[in-house]
């Protein structure tokens, strides 16, 4: 490894220990903006291999508006989608900040970058009334008939309880699938009826949730929990079945497999149900603002989708029942 390599690995070590550690980012979106920087700076590789440069100078030095613009047109010559160049711009744009900021480069490049505006589809949602049979296909599946194969199988009723309860709190708190299993017994209080969770940027919020999940909670905590709780559950809320805390990929079998059990219903996974508490709860008049920290979105811009949800849904139904539409 060439002494130029050494450095940028030391360099991008540094900027995960800042993404991870100053920025607080998860797991996942260190992994992504090191991948887009990782991307960038072989893309600035192939361009200092066809100047006359010092073999050993820093890659970084390179980096200006004019290489920034051309990656991002690269990729878009390469048939990339309009939303990944978008987000890796953005990703430059936070590195360009940091190098200038602790001195690594002498001015940042990022400020003058534009990206292309990505079209925001709107987002699957059910109806208010296939949320409901959704609840309902959950809470059938913990009242088997006496004498089932079921009712005589403990684990497969906790588990029954378990998904009841899960499903309930997707759609009345709006939750990220990430925070509900990231959630501990103590955060839950069932005198206020509030959830503690930890959202994006370790960010703690606390949101409400009604009589339903509230119910499924306590089944769920005091007769299904028990059940499967060893020595790998920890206070986490919600548990496999063998024991350990659940997965985000365990969560999105168990929603889209209760949702294909409601006729009609779009196939809809945890976000889905994200969507759709936020639609419902604009539908019956909750203010933008509110919902926004109910989702925990940093930017009301981010929750303004919603409204346009409620709006499409609105006009569909005025094309469908106006006799002049």
């Amino acid at each position: 490894m060439t002494r130029s390599a050494d450095q940028m690995e030391e360099l991008l070590r540094c900027y995960e220990r800042h993404l991870a550690v100053e920025r607080g980012c998860s797991p996942h979106t260190t992994r992504a903006y090191l991948g887009d920087v990782r991307a960038l700076m072989e893309f600035v590789g192939t361009i200092d291999g066809n100047r006359a440069t010092p073999p050993d100078r820093p890659a970084v030095e390179l980096l200006d508006l004019a290489v920034l613009r051309s990656w991002l047109a690269a990729m878009t010559v390469d048939g990339a989608a309009r939303t990944s160049v978008a987000r890796r711009a953005a990703s430059a744009r936070r590195f360009t900040a940091w190098l200038f900021r602790t001195g690594r480069t002498p001015d940042d490049p990022g400020l003058r970058l534009r990206s292309p505006k990505a079209r925001r589809s709107l987002p699957g949602v059910l109806r208010q009334e296939q949320a409901s049979e959704l609840m309902a296909v959950a809470a059938r599946r913990t009242e088997e008939p006496a004498g089932s194969a079921t009712s005589l199988d403990p684990a497969a009723a906790a588990v029954a309880l378990r998904d009841r309860a899960l499903i309930e709190v997707l759609y009345a708190t709006g939750v990220r699938v990430s925070e509900l299993v990231g959630t501990d017994v103590e955060d839950i209080d069932h005198e206020r009826r509030t959830l503690r969770v930890m959202g994006k940027g370790s960010k703690e919020r606390v949101v409400p949730f009604g009589l339903p999940a509230d119910h499924a909670l306590q089944a769920w905590v005091a007769r299904g929990r028990p059940v499967l709780a060893g020595p790998r559950s920890g206070s986490a809320v919600f548990l496999g079945i063998r024991g350990g805390r659940m997965g985000v990929r365990q969560v999105r079998e168990i929603v889209h497999d209760l949702v294909d059990h409601v006729d009609g219903a779009p196939a809809v996974g945890p976000h889905g149900l994200r969507h759709s508490a936020a639609t419902h709860l604009l539908d019956g008049g909750a203010d933008l603002r509110s919902v926004q920290e109910i989702l925990g979105h940093a930017s009301l811009a981010t929750t303004q989708i919603y409204t346009h949800v409620s709006i499409e849904r609105l006009r569909a139904g005025y094309r469908q029942a106006h006799p002049r539409a």
